[in-house]
């Protein structure tokens, strides 16, 4: 007679101790010479025989239909089949003769009433123990679940700890992908340019050793694991595993990618520093900029009106007579070096006292928050007893553990950052004492930046730039002749500058 040889490994867990491929081959081969068996074929698959469906199973049982009767040799009945289809289509094709022989180095099989009855037993054997194996690992994650752990490989920026068994920050690229979130929030980049910003530092794929897919930076800029809760087959779970990230970060970078799906992508444009910025005053059409040589072979940057679709009589404007108007505009809203000072010395008296006004607020969330604990364990109740369904359970419970997280963070910044408005009002002081240093450098992005900051309406006029001023920066320097900090006045004083509507950042009106 006969005979197909038939190796199979499959990568569940249940296998690993099974012997591999390469081993079932030799010790198969040697058993057909032991024998004197005759082999004609050989299917070798790695494939879980959990369920039916295996191609090259199904290609070697529909041959030996075709053309049997036929033997099989393999390792154990196991390999064969552990759910009952195959196992009973098995069984079936040695009942009508199909099947001649069934050889196994490790099992006694004949065509006998008590041989079938030994194969039907190992086959039962080998379905309960997959099956029983499955209910175990899925307790295993369930628990894994309650335990806030995500039970998979772990994202891009943490790493699988074997030992205990849980998910911690992968100390080498965590820091990574949170500047790539942050550079994501602000807007100014693609996906395309945040791979290219990815590679430059550093982060590549652990498999392949380059550079992260698209797909694969898409799916981590949307994961909700960074902030610190998973989804699990669509419900909602608060992790232990520590944060990469806020929710607020996370919900900013969501606005961006939702905004940039709908966005055609633009080509790359030379860098040039205030294009974009400027409109035309006359036309109100966008002002570009070009790169020229003079005859003298000089080259030069000018910026104009695009004049698209219109007539429009005004000239272009050299960039260095531009540069020269907004260090004008920037140095025009500087703070004094003595008024920094006493600025600072004020607002950290006011944000220490602030520290210590947020015990009500405090404790009003820590309330909150122990009444959503009490109400998910209530929700999990009704959802065991089927009071409601998978849907409405999924859905309040993501809406609770979202607001966890929103509460744990405002937790933190209370903790950590004290009166975020006085902090505002810091930074306002240090960005308007810098002034004079980005009027004098030669950095035109921090200039660019710098006035998007401090105004709005940006126009070209007759070769002149005009920039509308923000409230919180009508404050030039010229107006700062006394203090009243100091205790000194002239003869003839006059208000502040942020007094009235001019109030940046309406800080403390006991400072006036």
């Amino acid at each position: 007679m006969k005979y197909v040889i038939y190796a199979r490994k499959s990568t569940d867990e249940d296998d690993r101790q099974v012997l591999s491929i390469e081993s079932q081959i030799t010790e198969l081969r040697e058993f057909a010479i032991k024998e004197n068996l005759e082999v004609i074929d050989e299917y070798i698959e790695s494939k879980t025989a959990k369920v039916p469906g295996r191609p090259l199973f199904n290609k070697m049982i529909k041959r030996i239909e075709e053309n049997g009767p036929m033997g099989i040799l393999a390792w154990h009945p196991d390999r064969l089949a552990r759910n009952s289809i195959d196992g009973g289509k098995i069984i079936f094709m040695v009942d009508t003769g199909k099947i001649g022989g069934l050889k196994f180095p490790t099992f006694w099989f004949d065509a006998t009433p008590q041989g079938k009855f030994m194969l039907n037993i190992a086959f039962g054997q080998s379905k309960y123990y997959i099956d029983n194996l499955c209910e175990n690992i899925k307790r295993g994650i369930r628990q894994k679940l309650r335990r806030g752990e995500w039970p998979a490989l772990a994202p891009v920026g943490y790493l699988n700890e074997l030992r205990h068994h849980t998910i911690i920050k992968d100390p080498e690229r965590w820091q990574i992908v949170k500047k790539l979130f942050e550079a994501y929030a602000g807007g100014n980049h693609t996906i395309y340019s945040l791979q290219k910003l990815s590679l430059s530092l550093g982060l590549v794929s652990r498999r392949t050793n380059k550079q992260i897919v698209i797909s694969k930076l898409v799916d981590m800029l949307t994961n909700p694991f960074y902030y610190g809760v998973f989804l699990h087959k669509g419900e909602m779970y608060q992790g232990s595993h520590q944060p990469i990230i806020t929710k607020q970060l996370f919900d900013e970078v969501q606005k961006v990618h939702s905004a940039k799906r709908k966005t055609r992508v633009k080509k790359d444009l030379l860098p040039f520093a205030f294009r974009g910025v400027f409109t035309c005053g006359e036309c109100g059409r966008m002002v570009t900029a070009e790169r020229k040589k003079k005859p003298s072979g000089l080259k030069y940057v000018y910026y104009r009106c695009t004049k698209k679709n219109v007539v429009c009589s005004q000239k272009f404007i050299e960039e260095r007579h531009l540069v020269s108007q907004i260090n004008k505009t920037i140095e025009s809203v500087a703070l004094p070096d003595d008024w920094k000072d006493k600025m600072l010395i004020k607002v950290d008296g006011e944000i220490k006292e602030a520290t210590t006004k947020h015990g009500e607020e405090i404790q009003a969330l820590k309330g909150e928050q122990a009444k959503l604990e009490e109400k998910l364990l209530l929700l999990l109740d009704e959802r065991l007893d089927q009071g409601i369904s998978k849907e409405v359970f999924d859905k309040a419970k993501q809406k609770i553990v979202n607001r966890l997280v929103e509460i744990k963070e405002l937790l933190d910044s209370f903790k950590n950052k004290g009166d975020a408005r006085l902090e505002l009002f810091r930074k306002w002081i240090l960005d308007a004492h810098q002034a004079p240093f980005t009027s004098k450098q030669e950095n035109l992005e921090a200039k660019r930046n710098f006035i998007q900051k401090i105004g709005s309406n940006f126009r070209l006029v007759g070769g002149k730039a005009l920039i509308s001023l923000s409230n919180q920066w009508l404050c030039a320097a010229e107006k700062f002749k006394f203090s009243d900090w100091s205790g000194e006045r002239d003869l003839n004083p006059r208000p502040l500058p942020w007094q009235g509507s001019v109030l940046p950042l309406n800080y403390p009106r006991a400072w006036l």
